[in-house]
């Protein structure tokens, strides 16, 4: 059911703003694609550009085959021709309608056969399962009803591309969760081309199949959610991605096969970089013992966070901090001594000056 989408060369100015800078992207048929980043960094704009609702200063964007922006070519495809879905944040039901009206509005602007109309919105509300609340009004349902009503409506109108902007970011934390994975089973029943814009990273490395991640209108990096999270490709994701967050220890390269970090030194390949460098270790890489072990750093427990499932020790010596997580509730104490292992195999390598990875973990 999904289609292929093509950015090219993509730049929004507002004013003397650069809200997306050359962008380029190509989206396969069924890709899930979260663009994530800080508020401001673009994503919303891009996604925009790509329904729309924003005309781009430079370049193209393809549906398909089809060509529906280029400010070259003076192409502008209005956004209802384009055959994409839009769900908002703040879900956009009428008030005055009930939910059947909300969800067949647009398809009796289609000239659907009522039929095919009722038979599009009883099996939108199954999806979601919000069958039988096709009577009621938005006012009469919580904040999770109506959000899963928005869904149904769009998987009613049957687009090839789903675009979302930031969907569940006003439900609690509970309900985001069960949202998360009533998203990824719709989108997997669909198979639906997705672009997805959200902050939250939790939302990005769960649903995903691709993430974008942005910064002041630039791609930093395109990758799946298991190498943004274990290779990021500068320190900007490799700080913006994780929690509790990675581990950034400056350092600099002895010559002798070793990181110094002034406190104690980490053997490791690499690679042949040279200078000032930033070690990057998350925090369930680093090893913990509670007793002297070859190989390891002695280090003075300054706090320990447990949360049920794993718990967060944050660890220094001399002025080095180091987060480390471990499963389960930690029998270690504030004030404990604690000897950690720096396993050089989990461990990215970025320079110092440009903040880009240049040695890459092995496992």
């Amino acid at each position: 059911m999904g289609t292929t989408i093509t950015i090219k060369n993509l730049t929004k100015r507002f004013g003397d703003v650069v809200a997306v800078n050359n962008v380029s992207l190509a989206i396969e048929a069924g890709t899930f694609l979260t663009l994530l980043g800080p508020s401001g960094c673009g994503k919303t704009t891009l996604l925009r550009c790509v329904a729309g609702l924003e005309d781009p200063d430079e370049g193209e964007i393809y549906i398909g085959d089809r060509l529906v922006f280029s400010r070259a070519r003076g192409i502008s495809v209005p956004a209802g021709q384009r055959d994409i879905g839009l769900v908002f944040q703040n879900y956009a039901l009428w008030p005055h309608m009930t939910v059947y009206k909300n969800m067949s509005f647009a398809l009796e602007i289609r000239k659907l056969p009522k039929a095919e109309i009722d038979k599009r919105v009883k099996e939108s509300l199954a999806e979601v399962k919000m069958l039988g609340y096709e009577n009621r009004y938005p006012r009469e349902m919580s904040g999770g009803q109506q959000q899963r009503i928005a869904l149904a409506r769009m998987l009613a109108y049957r687009p090839k591309v789903f675009l979302m902007d930031e969907p569940l970011s006003n439900l609690d934390a509970r309900l985001r969760m069960d949202m998360r994975a009533e998203l990824k089973r719709l989108h997997y029943v669909a198979g639906a081309t997705t672009i997805y814009v959200t902050h939250d990273q939790v939302e990005a490395l769960t649903m995903s199949s691709l993430i974008a991640v942005m910064k002041d209108g630039v791609l930093q990096q395109v990758d799946t959610p298991d190498r943004v999270y274990r290779c990021p490709s500068n320190l900007f994701v490799a700080d913006f991605i994780g929690n509790p967050k990675v581990n950034l220890l400056e350092g600099v390269v002895d010559g002798q096969g070793c990181v110094d970090l002034g406190e104690f030194k980490v053997a490791m390949d690499t690679q042949g970089v040279e200078g000032k460098v930033v070690l990057a270790i998350r925090p369930e890489d680093i090893a913990v013992y509670t007793e002297p072990t070859p190989g390891t750093v002695k280090f003075t427990v300054y706090s320990v966070l447990p949360s049920g499932a794993d718990s967060t020790i944050v660890a220094r010596t001399g002025e080095r901090e180091v987060t480390i997580r471990v499963p389960g509730i930690s029998p270690i104490k504030m004030d404990d001594s604690v000897w950690l292992k720096f396993d050089p195999q989990v461990i990215n390598l970025y320079d110092g000056a440009t903040g880009n990875l240049v040695a890459v973990r092995k496992v």
